[in-house]
């Protein structure tokens, strides 16, 4: 038990950093492009990858994270968010308004297939470090991470707006690859090595539910 504790413990700080960068990512692209003088509509294309890269990664991602592991899928979701911050804090403020939303809609591609990785290792180690059985400890480490995400995500706004005004767009980008690189540094040591990994290959077709009404309610 000791050590299902220690491991939802690293699961939760990995999913609390990333979480941050998220937050801070969001207000950091908002503020910074709508000071270039971006128009609302612009601003918006920026987060039309970010959406659906991560609609596409929630299809997929669960069948990834049983073939290969939950540990995989998370640390993947990590070095996605690094390579996607450091990418942008590239961004060359002289370009033209249409390669900047090409560029920037790129990187937040990568961002969100990170998130979505990121968020379905996390919930998804939560249930394989349960004891089968405890369904009432299974509820209260679910409920603690997802609260603690929808609060941390909010603090993460903040954090993006206070780095962007005393660090500057690029600068506040690198230093939260940094530390998003410490955290994965941290979690590549520490967590247990088959993690969630299924103990058969499981087909791609297990992506869908075997009842046609919940296929149609996930297409919804």
């Amino acid at each position: 038990m000791h050590t299902d504790i220690r491991n939802f413990t690293l699961v939760t700080a990995a999913y609390w950093g990333f979480t941050l960068t998220d937050g801070a990512l969001r207000m950091l692209v908002l503020l910074h492009f709508y000071s270039l003088g971006y128009s609302p509509f612009e601003i918006a294309l920026l987060f039309l990858f970010y959406e659906f890269f991560g609609i596409v990664t929630n299809l997929v991602g669960g069948w990834i994270g049983a073939r290969m592991g939950l540990k995989v899928t998370l640390f993947a979701g990590l070095a996605l968010q690094i390579i996607a911050l450091s990418i942008l804090a590239l961004f060359d403020p002289t370009w033209g308004v249409w390669q900047g939303v090409a560029y920037v809609m790129g990187a937040q591609a990568l961002s969100g297939i990170a998130k979505d990785l990121t968020k379905m290792s996390s919930k998804s180690a939560v249930k394989v470090l349960v004891p089968e059985g405890e369904h009432g400890q299974l509820f209260k480490w679910v409920a603690v991470l997802t609260g603690s995400k929808n609060a941390l995500k909010g603090l993460g706004f903040f954090l993006g707006g206070l780095l962007l005004a005393g660090l500057g767009f690029s600068v506040a980008l690198f230093a939260m690859a940094m530390g998003l690189a410490l955290v994965l540094l941290a979690s590549v040591v520490s967590l247990p090595g088959e993690l969630g990994q299924a103990k058969s290959k499981v087909k791609f077709s297990a992506i869908f539910s075997k009842s046609r009404n919940i296929n149609y309610l996930s297409a919804a």
